[in-house]
């Protein structure tokens, strides 16, 4: 079986393939998400702002606040290696970090606890259809999701479902997979 680093970097090749056709793929994918029972049912939502190659989120934010619901992104604890949730009222909210990542400015928005989040879109690269993932390797999500009680969805193109998938105990799986075809059963 293949490292997750190997499995990671060439998803990512195979994601800067897809460029040309990611317009019509994000589409796809966010009506799916919007006509979904779970995007209907939840109040608050959290999400991470994409970056690179990853899908699109905020289109995802802006539908949020057209459907009045409350929008959370997550702050990375370094230190700590845990997510912290802040709402989201507008982009202006969010400052450049380590890595070119774009995180909420703290003194700028309300915490949110977990348990006030009922739906979680949580990002990764590589997936397995049993909702494990590959994100970026910090881990930051498996320690998230280890404690919340919400929903939990990752959304991806069928390409980066792969069928073997190194999976060590930390690891966490996600509730539903949303691809461009649907949600996998």
């Amino acid at each position: 079986m293949e490292k997750k680093e190997e499995l990671r970097n060439q998803t990512i090749n195979l994601l800067k393939n897809l460029a040309n056709e990611k317009v019509e793929i994000e589409t796809r994918l966010h009506n799916q998400l919007f006509q979904s029972t779970y995007w209907k049912q939840a109040k608050t939502i959290g999400i991470t702002i994409s970056n690179g190659i990853e899908w699109d989120t905020k289109l995802i934010i802006e539908q949020g606040w057209a459907d009045e619901k409350i929008m959370v992104v997550p702050k990375c604890i370094p230190e700590e290696k845990k997510l912290e949730f802040y709402q989201l009222h507008n982009f202006s909210e969010l400052e450049t970090v380590y890595f070119n990542l774009l995180e909420p400015k703290p003194v700028e928005s309300n915490k949110v606890h977990p348990n006030r989040i009922d739906l979680v879109i949580v990002p990764g690269v590589v997936f397995h259809s049993k909702g494990y993932r590959i994100g970026f390797g910090g881990g930051y999500y498996d320690r998230f999701l280890a404690y919340y009680n919400g929903i939990s969805l990752s959304i991806l193109h069928t390409k980066q479902l792969i069928e073997m998938m190194p999976i060590e105990s930390h690891d966490i799986a996600v509730d539903h997979l949303l691809t461009e075809q649907g949600f996998i059963k």
